[in-house]
């Protein structure tokens, strides 16, 4: 019933299965300039995900600028994949529509990733 929501499932629609799936659509934000490079976006996405296996979804998705590259690389860092491109007559203002597959494996994953920074 929500209009938002109705654009977002039509424009995903055949990129992203929601069937009997549980699909956390989230916009991540940024971090400030002066705070980049100290793991900050990259804590708060890993406690996202651990939230959101909590609850039961299987896939977080997310949006972003096709100018955006940083953000862009720190998504691929963090394993998401490009599901989507949706062009824009100025190709830097396309949006970038990226997913990420939950399960117990992403949480082994920062477990690890936590461990070899703690050494």
């Amino acid at each position: 019933s929500d209009p938002k929501l109705t654009d977002l499932v039509a424009r995903l629609d055949g990129s992203i299965e929601f069937e009997g799936r549980r699909v956390l659509y989230n916009w991540l934000g940024a971090t400030r300039l002066d705070w980049r490079g100290q793991g900050q976006f990259r804590a708060l996405t890993e406690e996202q995900e651990v939230w959101a296996v909590a609850q039961g979804y299987d896939e977080v998705v997310v949006k972003t600028k096709n100018r955006y590259y940083g953000m862009r690389g720190t998504l691929d860092s963090l394993q998401f994949d490009v599901v989507k491109l949706e062009p824009a007559s100025d190709v830097l203002e396309s949006k970038v529509y990226l997913s990420k597959r939950l399960g117990p494996n992403v949480l082994d994953a920062h477990r690890g990733r936590r461990q070899v920074t703690r050494a």
